[in-house]
């Protein structure tokens, strides 16, 4: 029988080592898996590369990350933004390299990993300071960039519900990074605010995942059953 859900957070951590590629969905944290960032701080991995929307808010979650010194470098639209105090800290001193993507940009590195895609020229950026140092062509009169394929060794994604299989749906605002970022990765693990009955997921509005699935506690204290 396949069942792909686990007892606990730190048993779905189990594959993520030193030195991995993890994109972190949520968007305005909707749709962050945030007892999955608890859990990836509790494993103690370090040097990571770390996709995100932002580089984190106050002191808890991807800023709490950043500000124990364990990622390497972060991806994302939103370096600094209201409450990113560790970021700044951290990358004032040097200790973390920076790279800028646009939202859309970095939604489509992601996707071309998904689908096989190694690169793809966008006119997004072209004649920016984002654009430096990547390969340009004028396709149809307009200049476009180089931009590669974003694949992830490890996802970790909020579904609104999953089955044992991995099948997941999302709702709503929900949906922003999360389906994509679960496409992308080698591993994706899954925090489901509902766990549903092999066939009751519907899928018209998710995506399908090949890995393990969490659920939270119905107190929604972010406790994983």
């Amino acid at each position: 029988m396949i069942d792909k859900t686990v007892r606990s957070v730190a048993e779905a951590m189990a594959g993520i080592k030193d030195g991995s590629t993890v994109l972190i969905a949520g968007f305005a944290q909707v749709g962050e898996p945030r007892a999955l960032i608890d859990g990836l701080i509790e494993t103690g991995a370090r040097d990571l590369t770390v996709v995100h929307n932002t580089a984190g808010r106050g002191r808890e979650g991807v800023a709490r990350l950043i500000g124990e010194g364990r990622v390497r470098k972060i991806l994302c639209s939103f370096a600094r933004s209201r409450g990113s105090v560790l970021f700044e800290e951290v990358y004032a001193r040097g200790g973390i390299e920076l790279e800028i993507l646009p939202q859309g940009t970095m939604a489509e590195r992601m996707r071309a990993a998904a689908a096989g895609v190694p690169a793809f020229y966008t006119p997004t950026a072209a004649g920016t300071k984002l654009a430096e140092g990547k390969e340009t062509r004028v396709i149809n009169g307009r200049e476009c960039i180089l931009e590669y394929a974003l694949p992830g060794d490890v996802a970790l994604v909020e579904a609104w519900r999953a089955d044992r299989w991995g099948n997941l749906v999302y709702r709503d605002a929900g949906r922003n990074f999360n389906p994509v970022m679960a496409a992308a990765a080698q591993l994706t693990i899954v925090q489901t605010q509902h766990l549903a009955e092999l066939g009751r997921a519907s899928m018209s509005i998710g995506s399908c995942t090949s890995n393990a699935a969490t659920r939270p506690s119905k107190s929604n204290s972010g406790k994983i059953e």
